[in-house]
């Protein structure tokens, strides 16, 4: 048996010890769950629709439970991780409408009658990230339940806790334990599994841009569905007519929420060149207000990243001769903090093209509209990104301009489960959320029924 030792990002304590999921196990798995999908499939809309509300409701009654959880497996503060707990009782009763609201379509054509059906695919692999555990798992497996399937999720190896409450949440809600399992493991054993394995209909995978090109690849061979949420270099691009005060002070929660370990995070600030002096006076104090401490604490705003290894990844961004403009708080002592740094480097620096996944942000001055489009699109990435002005002809004509799934005008909003969330280029393939999300679940069936003369 092999296993992993899950640690508290915050004091560097042993947590628990996971069993990890070999090769056999994933395949008994898939050979459960494409059983139990058929008599999911059968029974009525209404059924699968109260079991999903069923399932909303248990979440509901340990949302503190599974936001104690995250603080301690991933570092969340506690005002977020109550957040996203509700979310995820939010995003299962959001889909528990969809079930009898998947009509087909009656095509009108000659000799006949012809209709659609949306068909489930059959069992779905969700493989997540370790940034927002629960969370991203929901937007995987309630619309492609709601759709009929049955759904297998492997957690991120960091952060597995959430993830695996939650599938024992399921089956104390009714959900049949094969119809959803949570299998922890490496990537490589039970990641690899749901690509290669030919009972597997469709992966969701949110991670790398890197690993997302490498699932998408060996899906290839089967022509097997994805969906793809990947990295991120968002723009936050401040214009001269804005209200400076209020771009400021919000400015480090666009980029620093979860440590930055964020793939919508604003990690480019873009300034207008006329206010990119008074944009920095304004930026510096909201910047050393942000309270980074124990993620027990309510007051806390910020709190460690996730792992030794990934300190040292953050921490190679910004060596002893970065352009550092200022940098906030953290504590000392045990646990992975890094403090919220504003770095002011040129355009062509690997600070402002790579995704540090850490809270580094970039500032830099732009001349014009036309510039600020050009620097916000000069990345491989288009996942996210706020554009701050009073002018909401400009503020349209930038959006539209600007090559990304997910704009904010004058506001910092990413997500929000009834409105589709993907990205651009190489951020992802695919659109999650939203009240279509279940349709990507499903394969579309035509059939034509002649009619005879009377």
């Amino acid at each position: 048996m092999t296993t992993s030792d899950v640690i508290n990002p915050a004091t560097e304590e042993l947590l628990r010890t996971v069993e990890q999921t070999d090769l056999a196990g994933v395949d008994d798995a898939v050979a459960r769950a494409k059983v139990a999908q058929r008599d999911w499939a059968r029974r009525a809309p209404a059924e699968r629709a109260a079991t999903l509300r069923d399932f909303a409701a248990v979440v509901d009654a340990h949302v503190d439970e599974l936001a104690a959880l995250e603080v301690a497996n991933s570092g969340h503060p506690i005002g977020n991780a109550q957040w996203e707990a509700g979310h995820v009782r939010d995003v299962l009763q959001f889909y528990s409408a969809s079930p009898e609201r998947l009509s087909g379509k009656q095509i009108p054509v000659a000799g006949g009658l012809d209709v659609t059906f949306n068909e489930p695919l059959g069992v779905v692999g969700v493989i997540t990230p370790w940034n927002f555990p629960m969370t991203i798992a929901s937007w995987g497996f309630a619309p492609a339940l709601a759709a009929g399937n049955a759904v297998l999720v492997k957690p991120a190896e960091w952060t597995p806790l959430t993830t695996i409450r939650l599938g024992e949440l399921a089956v104390e809600a009714g959900v049949p334990a094969d119809l959803f399992a949570v299998l922890p493991g490496k990537g490589s054993v039970v990641g690899e599994r749901f690509v290669t394995h030919p009972d597997v209909r469709k992966i969701v995978f949110t991670g790398s841009t890197e690993v997302g090109t490498r699932v998408m690849a060996g899906a290839a061979t089967q022509v097997k569905r994805v969906t793809l949420e990947l990295g991120g270099k968002s723009a936050n691009i401040v214009f001269d007519d804005c209200d400076l005060e209020k771009a400021a002070a919000t400015a480090p929660y666009s980029v620093f929420d979860n440590a930055g370990q964020d793939c919508c995070a604003r990690s480019r600030i873009l300034v207008q060149r006329t206010v990119y002096d008074r944009f920095m006076e304004l930026l510096e104090p909201a910047v050393k207000g942000v309270v980074v401490g124990d993620p027990t604490d309510k007051a806390t705003e910020m709190g460690p990243l996730v792992s030794k290894a990934h300190w040292e990844t953050v921490a190679a961004y910004v060596p002893d001769d970065a352009p550092v403009a200022f940098r906030g708080d953290a504590p000392s002592g045990p646990g992975f903090w890094f403090p919220a740094t504003v770095l002011t480097p040129p355009r062509t620096d690997r600070t402002v093209t790579d995704e540090i996944f850490g809270p580094v942000v970039t500032v830099l001055p732009f001349d014009d509209e036309a510039d600020a489009i050009s620097l916000a699109n000069d990345t491989p990435y288009g996942l996210s990104g706020s554009i701050w002005t009073d002018n909401m002809s400009r503020g349209l004509r930038v959006s539209r301009a600007v090559e990304s799934g997910n704009l904010s005008v004058n506001s910092h909003s990413s997500v929000r489960y009834n409105t589709p969330f993907g990205g651009f280029k190489q951020s992802g393939l695919g659109r999650e959320l939203g009240p279509d999300a279940p349709l990507s679940f499903t394969e579309t069936k035509n059939v034509f029924i002649a009619i005879g003369d009377a």
